[in-house]
């Protein structure tokens, strides 16, 4: 009786055993398959940030030299953008061909490449607005080998929909760290040349205000939208 108590216990302790390893590998796949991937510019600061005194930079294994923002081009660059126009301004960025392309309604105001998502770092597709703008931000991210920090990204146009919120990260900007635009090449960004950003930057919404860098969406001044597709 006492041994066929002990096989009894065996057995249950082995079934409960087998039960909670697979009821955790379940749990395990569950988040994996509904996770998100990190931020598409690693951990960007959702806010302004210029540090003149940071001159280095970090990418794919080499030291870059930071080039620096002249705070003076703020105030030139926007009267010289800005204006009043009875056409929708909106983005489109085609992932198959690596091109953005910036619309007043059906007239073509600038044609571009640029660097959208690695595979397993994919720019999410569809229709987004922008919700807020940065001069200058600080992105860093990755690990091991692919770990990078990257001070002073300028003209930071971040996107956001329903689906994917705003705090993933997902933006267009300037790049000074390659030249490599036509080619997939970012961590979900759209990277763009960066004096082709600097125009987008003060050409879209949400308008930045007189002597700001920075600007945030408001029910009175909504964001450009873009769309995303292959």
């Amino acid at each position: 009786m006492l041994r066929k108590r002990k096989k009894t216990l065996v057995y249950f302790l082995t079934f409960t055993a087998i039960t909670v390893a697979f009821a955790t590998s379940l749990i395990i796949v569950s988040v994996k398959k509904n996770s998100q991937p990190d931020c598409a510019c690693g951990n960007p600061n959702l806010g302004e940030v210029y540090d003149a005194n940071n001159k280095i930079a970090f990418f794919e294994g080499k030291t870059i030299n930071v080039p620096e923002i002249s705070q003076s081009q703020v105030a030139a660059s926007s009267t010289a953008v800005l204006g009043e126009s009875t056409q929708e301004r909106w983005i489109e960025i085609d992932l198959s061909d690596q091109k953005l392309y910036a619309w007043e309604g059906n007239s073509l105001y600038l044609e571009t490449s640029v660097s959208t998502g690695l595979p397993g770092y994919d720019t999410p597709q569809g229709t987004f607005y922008i919700w807020i703008k940065l001069r200058s931000t600080k992105m860093e991210g990755g690990l091991g080998r692919l770990y990078y920090y990257l001070p002073n990204v300028p003209y930071v146009m971040f996107f956001e929909n329903d689906i994917v919120p705003g705090y993933r990260g997902y933006g267009l900007h300037g790049t000074y760290w390659h030249n490599d635009f036509g080619r997939v090449h970012s961590h979900g960004c759209v990277n763009l040349p960066t004096p082709i950003a600097e125009k987008l930057y003060y050409w879209t919404s949400p308008v930045i205000p007189s002597g700001k860098t920075w600007v945030r969406v408001d029910e009175n001044n909504p964001g450009t939208r873009i769309v995303v597709h292959q």
